[in-house]
């Protein structure tokens, strides 16, 4: 998953960046309403968390500017400021859930990843297309039952084609995906074809259908009869 969090806290910031990348997310950081602002004009996320008390604005300004873009990130809202009043305005803006601090970073764990599964899979435990079927909890994946052993950024790429499936989905979108604001420093994108290479051999040797079609110049399509 690609995470932004918008929070000032530092060692609140370090842990939550700390545990996320652990589990092999991209985790970005925005420590006040100005740049939160930005990244959120310039960047696509699966997951915004938000602090309600900013400095330099409001969280709750976010989240209505967040679904002005008509962003398809989850919004979680993450606060001290465990107001009622503030809580409902959050979620009546469109935010999709709420965890007060202090907070277990497991319980946010948990809490965002059934987010995404509601958001991109429709809340299934299992993510199943065809001959393949992923079980996101424990990043495992099978191709006609037979366990596919792949790196995180390959299980991260196969996640995010079939979120994307029948769409071509350029190689800049990869790149934002998989290594977030580091993306903009990179040369060229040729790491981008050798995972997918990687990805795309291993499944073929599993007997996979061969889902991934080459749009030249472009980027790929996961490509299925669904």
């Amino acid at each position: 998953m690609k995470i932004l969090l918008i929070e000032d806290e530092p060692e609140l910031q370090k842990s939550i960046k700390q545990y996320f990348e652990m589990e092999g997310n991209v985790v970005e950081i925005a420590v006040d309403y100005v740049k939160a602002k930005q990244k959120i004009a310039i960047y696509d996320y699966d997951c915004i968390l938000v602090d309600i008390t900013l400095p330099n604005g409001s969280g709750l300004d976010l989240i209505k500017e967040i679904k002005l873009r008509k962003s398809k990130a989850g919004v979680i809202i993450i606060s001290a400021k465990n107001s009622l009043d503030d809580k409902i305005y959050g979620l009546d803006l469109g935010a999709d859930d709420y965890l007060p601090k202090p907070f277990h970073l497991s319980e946010l764990n948990s809490r965002i990843k059934a987010l995404i599964r509601r958001k991109s899979f429709d809340g299934n435990l299992e993510i199943v297309v065809n001959e393949i079927k992923i079980l996101p909890v424990e990043r495992s994946v099978f191709v006609h039952g037979r366990n596919v052993i792949l790196t995180s950024k390959e299980y991260d790429l196969l996640l995010y084609f079939i979120a994307n499936k029948n769409r071509v989905v350029s190689k800049n979108a990869l790149a934002e995906h998989l290594w977030g604001d580091n993306a903009d420093s990179l040369d060229n994108f040729d790491f981008i074809y050798n995972h997918v290479k990687n990805l795309r051999k291993k499944l073929l040797e599993k007997k996979c259908e061969d889902y991934l079609k080459t749009i030249y110049g472009i980027g790929y399509n996961f490509k299925t009869a669904e």
